[in-house]
């Protein structure tokens, strides 16, 4: 998905112009140059298809997403330093990253011709394996409230009677209700998301489920020539999986570092790069 729309230059001047003078300036002596401008930023959203199963939460390296809870869902935080490992975690891929980029189009002559230019383009980012493993219910727990229904992604988990439920399970349960219904799942359409063991308040899940390995969709390259032993990049790795060597040579702990940028963004001379993997190269 790719947005692209523009704004008139002189609409943005006379915006800047609005701002900046006080009441009883007079207007018409105000000028304003902007001059050129380019910006590339990369953002994250959690979309209202979030299951609250919080797996992006357990899986945040660095705490940047807030609980989500039966009604609101997570947030991402300020500290996000915009890793992908929630987008690649989450079940229901309710997570998006962006690409935006906003230039002023300043070639015709005329400012009334001119534009701001905004793009806005979603970055496409691949899935890591989430399945079941098992699932069981503590059914002495259950109160029949319902909630871990609402948001099952597959409708494996539906409120069903006592008898049918007991039938099922070859069980009786002697504080179940006749005419209650109650939470039920069809292990063969469960996916092991844990969002019914997440929002459920009494404890009356045990999820077992298998998270697969993060797909790398990045490489950090370290340029030993242009380094200049700052430690800029030590000092500001959010997983410590950068540090410098006895010879003020930068080295990577490919295990702990989690393809963030944010040492390659810190370094002022270069020396550090992540670059994308061609993940179609083998094809």
């Amino acid at each position: 998905m790719e947005l692209k729309f523009e704004k008139q230059m002189k609409l943005i001047e006379k915006e800047v112009i609005l701002k900046s003078v006080d009441l009883d300036d007079d207007f018409d002596d105000f000028e304003v140059d902007i001059g050129d401008f380019e910006s590339n930023e990369r953002f994250m959203a959690i979309s209202p298809r979030c299951i609250r199963c919080n797996l992006c939460v357990e899986n945040c390296p660095v705490g940047a997403i807030s609980d989500s809870t039966y009604s609101k869902r997570a947030k991402i935080l300020d500290n996000c330093v915009k890793c992908e490992i929630c987008v690649q975690t989450c079940p229901v891929s309710a997570i998006y990253i962006f690409e935006s980029e906003a230039v002023i189009n300043n070639e015709a002559d005329d400012i009334e011709d001119q534009t701001l230019d905004y793009a806005f383009k979603q970055v496409t980012i691949p899935h890591r394996i989430i399945r079941l493993n098992d699932i069981e219910m503590d059914r002495s727990k259950c109160i029949g409230c319902g909630h871990c229904v609402k948001y099952c992604p597959t409708k494996a988990n539906k409120l069903k009677t006592k008898e049918y439920i007991e039938e099922a399970e070859c069980q009786v349960y002697d504080n179940f209700e006749k005419g209650q219904l109650y939470p039920f799942i069809n292990k063969k359409l469960c996916v092991g998301c844990g969002s019914c063991s997440n929002i459920c308040a009494q404890g009356v899940y045990n999820l077992d489920n298998y998270i697969g390995p993060l797909v790398q969709t990045k490489n950090l390259l370290i340029h030993d020539d242009k380094c200049v032993s700052c430690f800029l990049c030590e000092d500001n790795c959010p997983t410590a999986a950068i540090v410098l060597n006895s010879e003020n040579i930068p080295e990577l702990d490919a295990d702990k570092c989690i393809r963030c940028n944010t040492c390659s963004d810190r370094c002022p001379v270069g020396a550090l790069e992540l670059v994308d993997v061609d993940l179609n190269s083998d094809l």
